[in-house]
């Protein structure tokens, strides 16, 4: 990666001429320049799925619509330095605002009237949900510009489905998974363009190979094959995440203690078939910060003594960039979580994924881009007690794994062209209208 630090001015896009600029017409602002889009995102901190979110978009804006400028605006209030720099290393261009919108569209900040004023659109960024909706309605009701939302899932129990009426006045609302399509079809949402496009971690391409190096030599993993193994609660204890500073959820909690060895010894089952018949050695990682611990306490400490020997459990969160390089060079991927595996097949590495009520819909996306022999519902016995057999096939089959994770890869590179290319023509529309 390259290092060098921005200052926070820089990374912030607090440029001089933003509270002048704010005080101009949008539509002299909108009609100037290049094409501006304000892209909603960054949806969490303490989990790399959710801070890849706002690169991999980035990614996808920059291969399909490079003349297009862009301006984050992060969902959370503050941002910590490392995931600002990691985002203006890859884009420098790259323009950030903070700051939130009042009902009527009033940005809190100089930076961020700034980039309202001057927007041709507002991309709602993959999630799991279209969480910041009221944003969407805001910025609308502000400009009379129009908004897109890319890539979410619809209508969990959990997040209920307030943001229907907003979906059905976005200019195109497309889901990551094809059960919140038809649910949304079935609650009557009716947006002029609807359809399916994959979540856009598959395309995460920020990747730190030297920090990667660094750990596996000092996990003793830099000249071994490995494959990487991740747990999860049911519930992510986010009354652990200390920014949220949420209240403990004792229902939650006592749901997590009662399923925590049910859905976690099929990993340990699979940890100890891959070990003794393959050869291969396992590293233990995670996805949230709060799933460090029990890597160890709920699947390192209960396997026999004969395979602990090759497995390494990391003892510490780690960022993005890290990840992605050791994920880069591991054999394949067996986990609880999601979007580690996005990431891994958006690399071209097998991927396996585990699911349960409690999770939204968007595992179902791995049937959608044909990986339904590697998406198990751990709800269904029978599905359970298949999950370790899989996980070794896929060990020793590499060949074929890699083939079948390369065409997933595929289809969501050509789906993601195809929803960029939809983002470009409303873009135009907008700057004409």
């Amino acid at each position: 990666m390259t290092q060098h630090q921005p200052s926070r001015r820089r990374a912030l896009g607090v440029l001089s001429a933003a509270a002048g600029a704010a005080m101009l017409p949008f539509a002299a602002l909108a009609a100037a320049g290049p094409r501006r889009i304000i892209l909603r995102s960054h949806w969490q901190i303490e989990n790399i799925g959710d801070v890849a979110h706002t690169p991999a978009a980035l990614a996808l804006l920059e291969r399909h619509l490079p003349q297009v400028e862009v301006t984050l605006w992060p969902w959370y209030d503050e941002v910590p330095a490392h995931e600002i720099r990691m985002l203006t290393n890859r884009f420098p261009k790259l323009k950030i605002a903070q700051g939130k919108l009042d009902a009527n569209g009033a940005g809190s900040t100089p930076e961020l009237e700034a980039a309202v004023a001057s927007a041709d659109f507002m991309l709602h960024n993959s999630g799991p949900y279209a969480l910041a909706w009221m944003d969407l309605e805001a910025f609308s009701k502000r400009t009379g510009k129009p908004f897109g939302v890319y890539g979410v899932t619809y209508g969990h129990w959990i997040f209920g489905n307030a943001e229907k009426d907003t979906l059905t006045r976005a200019a195109f609302a497309y889901f990551r998974d094809s059960v919140s399509l038809r649910k949304a079809e079935l609650d009557g949402v009716k947006a002029p363009i609807m359809g399916w496009s994959p979540d856009v971690v598959f395309s995460t391409d920020v990747a730190d190979d030297a920090a990667a190096a660094r750990l596996l030599e000092k996990l003793g993993l830099a000249d071994s094959r490995f494959m990487v193994c991740l747990p999860k609660q049911r519930y992510t204890p986010t009354w652990l995440h200390v920014r949220k500073k949420r209240a403990f959820d004792g229902r939650q909690h006592q749901r997590n203690e009662e399923m925590k060895d049910f859905d976690h010894a099929p990993l340990r089952e699979a940890i100890v078939a891959v070990v003794r018949q393959t050869g291969l050695k396992i590293l233990i990682g995670n996805e949230d910060e709060t799933e460090t611990e029990i890597g160890k306490t709920w699947v390192y400490d209960h396997l026999p003594e004969d395979v602990r020997r090759k497995v390494v459990w990391l003892d510490r969160p780690w960022t993005l960039e890290e990840a992605m390089g050791v994920y880069k060079r591991c054999e394949g991927m067996f986990s609880n979580e999601m979007h580690s595996p996005i990431m891994c097949i958006g690399l071209g590495v097998p991927a396996i994924v585990n699911r349960w009520v409690e999770q939204s819909s968007k595992g179902r996306m791995w049937d959608d881009i044909g990986l339904s022999e590697w998406l198990f519902n751990f709800d269904v016995e029978e599905e359970v007690a298949a999950f370790p057999a899989a996980v070794l096939k896929m060990a020793q089959q590499p060949a074929e794994s890699r083939a079948r994770a390369g065409r997933a890869r595929d289809l969501t590179r050509r789906r993601h062209a195809e929803t960029m290319a939809v983002l470009g023509k409303e873009l135009d529309k907008a700057r004409r209208a």
